[in-house]
């Protein structure tokens, strides 16, 4: 419903007209004089009712049936395009089944559903839940994006993370903002922007915007920058720190990818044993539904087998299957770290 700040002749006039009512009858309804409803009319936006009747209009048009308040915005903004209450309901399950390709990786289907209404669909046309709307599908377009590799550039994550977030601080959701700019850290993080990625993590890991499950997977994210710098022995304290959070938090997932990601620290600290020992566990405990996983946890185990003379072809073999799955599904950005891998190893 649209929200009339500041009534004047010219809101009043277009709530009778979408309550399809003759100026007596309007007075009736609202329990005004007729020459004050005939003032309305004739006056427009040059007068303003006083301030009880503001409320009086603030109550008509609340208890206004819905096709009511909607002739009434289309009044009010005749270029706005109506969105009816159907068409976000649809848009609500489109955004929902997004969710589910994106974790399954399936990116062409999931861009077709999101951008069938960002294109379609104007920002400057909508209310505040039309907003909304639009700030989820672009966030789940930039994780498509950040997913494949694009993570700079006018089409990239970073992009469509900025847009959203303007989006959500316009509508006052602290929460959605500041896990805006946890993608936009790990697109730094992504784009090799070490240092300024582990410093926005570690704001983020405090924020009390974040869930407290959001604030351990940033302190979780310090440790893999750390890592990738060379600050191995830092790292595994704040990833060991983040594994125990979600330990108590329940979550699995989380705790799992936490340990393989430990795997790749003691790795980098030259501690094999506790390399393998920790994959060992991240592969026994984690989820590989996702395709993104599944090349995520043979990368790390691949890179770690790579490490010893001894298992150095078997570390060759599952790079190239976590190769084979990552230009399956076109996850470049994957592809590019298991090249990587391969040219330092050969180095």
């Amino acid at each position: 419903m649209v929200n009339v700040q500041q009534w004047t002749g010219q809101e009043a006039r277009a709530l009778r007209a979408a309550l399809r009512m003759s100026t007596r009858a309007f007075a009736e309804h609202l329990g005004v004089a007729l020459r004050t409803v005939a003032k309305w009319e004739s006056l427009g936006a040059g007068t303003q009712p006083r301030p009880d009747t503001q409320a009086i209009l603030d109550t008509a048009l609340a208890r206004a049936d819905t096709a009511a308040q909607a002739r009434f915005e289309t009044l009010l903004f005749p270029a706005r395009k109506a969105v009816r209450p159907a068409d976000y309901e649809t848009w609500t399950e489109d955004i929902e089944r997004a969710v589910v390709c994106v974790s399954r990786q399936d990116f062409p289907f999931a861009s077709t559903l999101l951008n069938r209404w960002l294109v379609s669909q104007g920002p400057h046309d909508l209310d505040d839940k039309g907003l909304y709307l639009y700030g989820r599908s672009l966030v789940l377009l930039g994780d498509v994006q950040r997913d494949q590799g694009a993570i700079l550039g006018p089409l990239s994550a970073r992009q469509s993370y900025l847009t959203a977030r303007g989006m959500f601080s316009e509508l006052d959701i602290p929460r959605r903002v500041a896990q805006i700019e946890l993608s936009l850290a790990v697109v730094r993080e992504m784009s090799g922007q070490l240092d300024a990625a582990a410093h926005r993590y570690e704001q983020l890991a405090a924020d009390e915007r974040l869930s407290r499950r959001d604030r351990a997977r940033a302190r979780l994210w310090i440790g893999t920058a750390l890592s990738k710098e060379g600050n191995n022995g830092y790292a595994t304290e704040v990833m060991t720190a983040a594994t125990r959070e979600f330990e108590e938090l329940g979550e699995p997932d989380d705790w799992s990818v936490a340990h393989q990601k430990l795997a790749l620290a003691h790795r980098g600290i030259g501690d094999l044993t506790e390399a393998l020992h920790y994959i060992d566990i991240a592969r026994t405990t984690g989820t590989v539904d996702s395709p993104m996983q599944r090349v995520r946890l043979d990368t790390a185990y691949g890179h770690i087998l790579l490490s010893d003379a001894a298992t150095r072809n078997d570390g060759l073999s599952v790079l190239d299957q976590a190769a084979q799955v990552a230009r399956q599904y076109g996850l470049s950005h994957q592809l590019r770290s298991i090249e990587g891998i391969r040219t330092g190893q050969q180095g």
